[in-house]
């Protein structure tokens, strides 16, 4: 199969791409427009596989988008491109509204005049996968997991935004009969990771010394899903999952963000012992809370479980220290 891949020198479409040329026999095409997040030297170890290549590009970019159809001739798309901080997105919600958004749409409406131009059996086999995220359900209060059927009411402006693309790829396969599957995933951690999110950030300050900020009384509970695990997922929902339906992905692993904090910090007491930062913790900071700021998010992953067979196979203190050693050995 040909896999048409966008935001693939990314976090998490990077571990796709290189899940898809290292684990299978399928084609690859990379779209992205390499901002600030994405990176080349994450797929560096499978970029000269005849099977990959990779095209520099705005989703938002109609002409270049009909082209790349056109040329490539995918049978599945994942679409994984998108802004995805949320704290940039209090501050400048435009960039998320247009790729987020816009960006979206104008991949919904190329794979559709694509798709229409397909002979049957082509037809069959075609997907549009939009990977999305559990914050667009809201905030869950102590008890309770987000299910694919939990209402949406998102919070902040990038949740707002990813809710937003969700409605226009459901839509696009109720209306147009386009073969659509949403996946909605919990914080996704490990290598590679961009340093503006927490586990990340924390790991690279913590090493430098430099205060280690977190909101509020670092109550809010976060369940973590090691990137590797989402990537297999992801290729599974593919090559599996059964069209105009969504899966949920999740870790299994809530755990208060103080905590998480104070695990990166044990765990680099132990591989920095002669560290004039030891003991690391003595550099959290507290800080004022997040505007918006969910207080729990937990997913119950049991439909993908069950019906194909995907569950979490990376502990989160396994993940986490391999994290922690990834970051250590490259900065």
């Amino acid at each position: 199969m040909k896999f048409f891949v966008t935001g693939g020198a990314g976090f998490i479409g990077s571990a796709v791409i290189r899940h898809l040329i290292e684990k299978t026999e399928h084609e690859v095409l990379n779209f992205d427009k390499l901002t600030y997040a994405g990176n080349l030297e994450n797929i560096k170890m499978v970029s000269g596989n005849p099977r990959y290549r990779f095209l520099q590009g705005d989703i938002c970019n109609r002409d270049l988008l009909e082209k790349a159809f056109s040329e490539f001739k995918p049978d599945k798309i994942m679409h994984l491109a998108a802004e995805s901080h949320v704290d940039r997105s209090i501050t400048g919600p435009s960039e998320f509204i247009t790729t987020n958004i816009i960006g979206t749409y104008s991949m919904l409406e190329e794979a559709l005049k694509y798709y229409q131009r397909l002979d049957e059996a082509k037809k069959k086999a075609f997907l549009f996968h939009h990977i999305s995220t559990d914050e667009v359900y809201g905030e869950l209060g102590e008890m309770g997991l987000f299910t694919e059927e939990t209402p949406y009411d998102p919070s902040s402006p990038y949740s707002a935004s990813k809710a937003s693309s969700d409605h226009l790829v459901r839509a696009w396969g109720r209306t147009f009969k386009l073969p659509v599957i949403v996946t909605n995933c919990s914080n996704n951690y490990g290598p590679y990771h961009y340093p503006e999110k927490l586990i990340p950030l924390v790991i690279t300050k913590a090493k430098n010394g430099k205060p280690l900020p977190v909101y509020g009384k670092g109550e809010n509970i976060r369940d973590w899903l090691y990137v590797e695990d989402h990537a297999k997922a992801l290729v599974t929902v593919v090559e599996s999952g059964k069209t105009f339906e969504t899966y949920n992905i999740g870790g299994n692993s809530e755990r208060k963000n103080i905590d998480v904090v104070k695990t990166i910090c044990k765990i680099m007491d132990e591989l920095l012992p002669d560290s004039p930062h030891v003991p690391h913790e003595k550099l959290i900071t507290f800080v004022t809370d997040r505007a918006g700021h969910d207080f729990r998010y937990a997913i119950d992953c049991s439909k993908i479980k069950r019906e194909l067979g995907w569950e979490p196979s990376v502990t989160f203190e396994e993940g986490l220290r391999t994290t922690v050693e990834w970051f250590l050995d490259r900065n």
